[in-house]
């Protein structure tokens, strides 16, 4: 009877496993197409901006929840430019986690998608390393739109994030302020099989990208294959 329960508790264990890392696939493939969507219409993100940012992060259909719980909760990837200073191509995504109150979110039952850009390396170490609030921890800003914006006014500039969303069809820059940005521990183990941090997988070459995020890559190395920033 013992060793009975033992197979039934290991099979109920090996399942959740598998669906558990079918469910960051299907995530992460998400993540590819909402930014694939986004970079192929005109009115998007400035190209100068996506060529200096270090690091993109992507939260598809980020819903409110109830009022009193928590906010709003979101999970998606990011993936950063590879090698010595960003300066690669873009590399192994990472999933992350996006938490806040109903500030900076749109309130109902519609689904926003929300993209983060990293712009420089300080603010990649740090979203990398820890736990960090935006607008606390690390300055961020809306980001402006239009390939053609300018995006030389001074919170631009001096911004270490710059967030946007897209609800309802339309895209627009998004204040975060007060939201947390964090490593999704869990999901990163369910994608991956093992226990990893977001400096393991994105710095340190842990793991190779499953063909789940080659989608995700291919679209930023395609419209951004090169970091410019300074």
């Amino acid at each position: 009877m013992r060793k009975s329960q033992t197979l039934l508790v290991l099979f109920f264990f090996m399942c959740s496993a598998a669906l558990g890392q079918e469910d960051e696939k299907n995530r992460l493939k998400e993540c590819g197409e909402v930014m694939t969507e986004i970079l192929n219409v005109p009115d998007s993100i400035p190209q100068d901006l996506l060529d200096k940012a270090e690091c993109v992060v992507v939260f598809p259909s980020v819903k409110k929840v109830a009022i009193g719980i928590g906010g709003s909760y979101g999970r998606g990837a990011m993936v950063c430019r590879q090698g010595a200073n960003y300066k690669g191509p873009w590399g192994v995504p990472a999933m992350y986690a996006l938490e806040a109150g109903s500030v900076g979110f749109q309130l109902g039952a519609q689904a926003t998608d929300y993209v983060v850009l990293v712009m420089n390396a300080k603010g990649a170490k740090s979203v990398l390393s820890s736990k960090v609030k935006l607008g606390g921890d690390l300055s961020a800003a809306a980001g402006p739109k239009g390939r053609t914006a300018s995006a030389a006014t001074d919170i631009v500039m001096k911004a270490e994030l710059l967030s946007y969303s897209r609800s309802r069809g339309l895209f627009a820059g998004a204040s975060l302020e007060g939201s947390t940005l964090r490593s999704d521990g869990g999901a990163n183990q369910n994608l991956y099989g093992k226990d990893l941090t977001a400096t393991d997988i994105i710095l340190k070459g842990a793991v190779k990208t499953p063909p789940a995020g080659e989608g995700l890559r291919a679209i930023l190395n395609k419209k951004s294959p090169q970091n410019k920033s300074q």
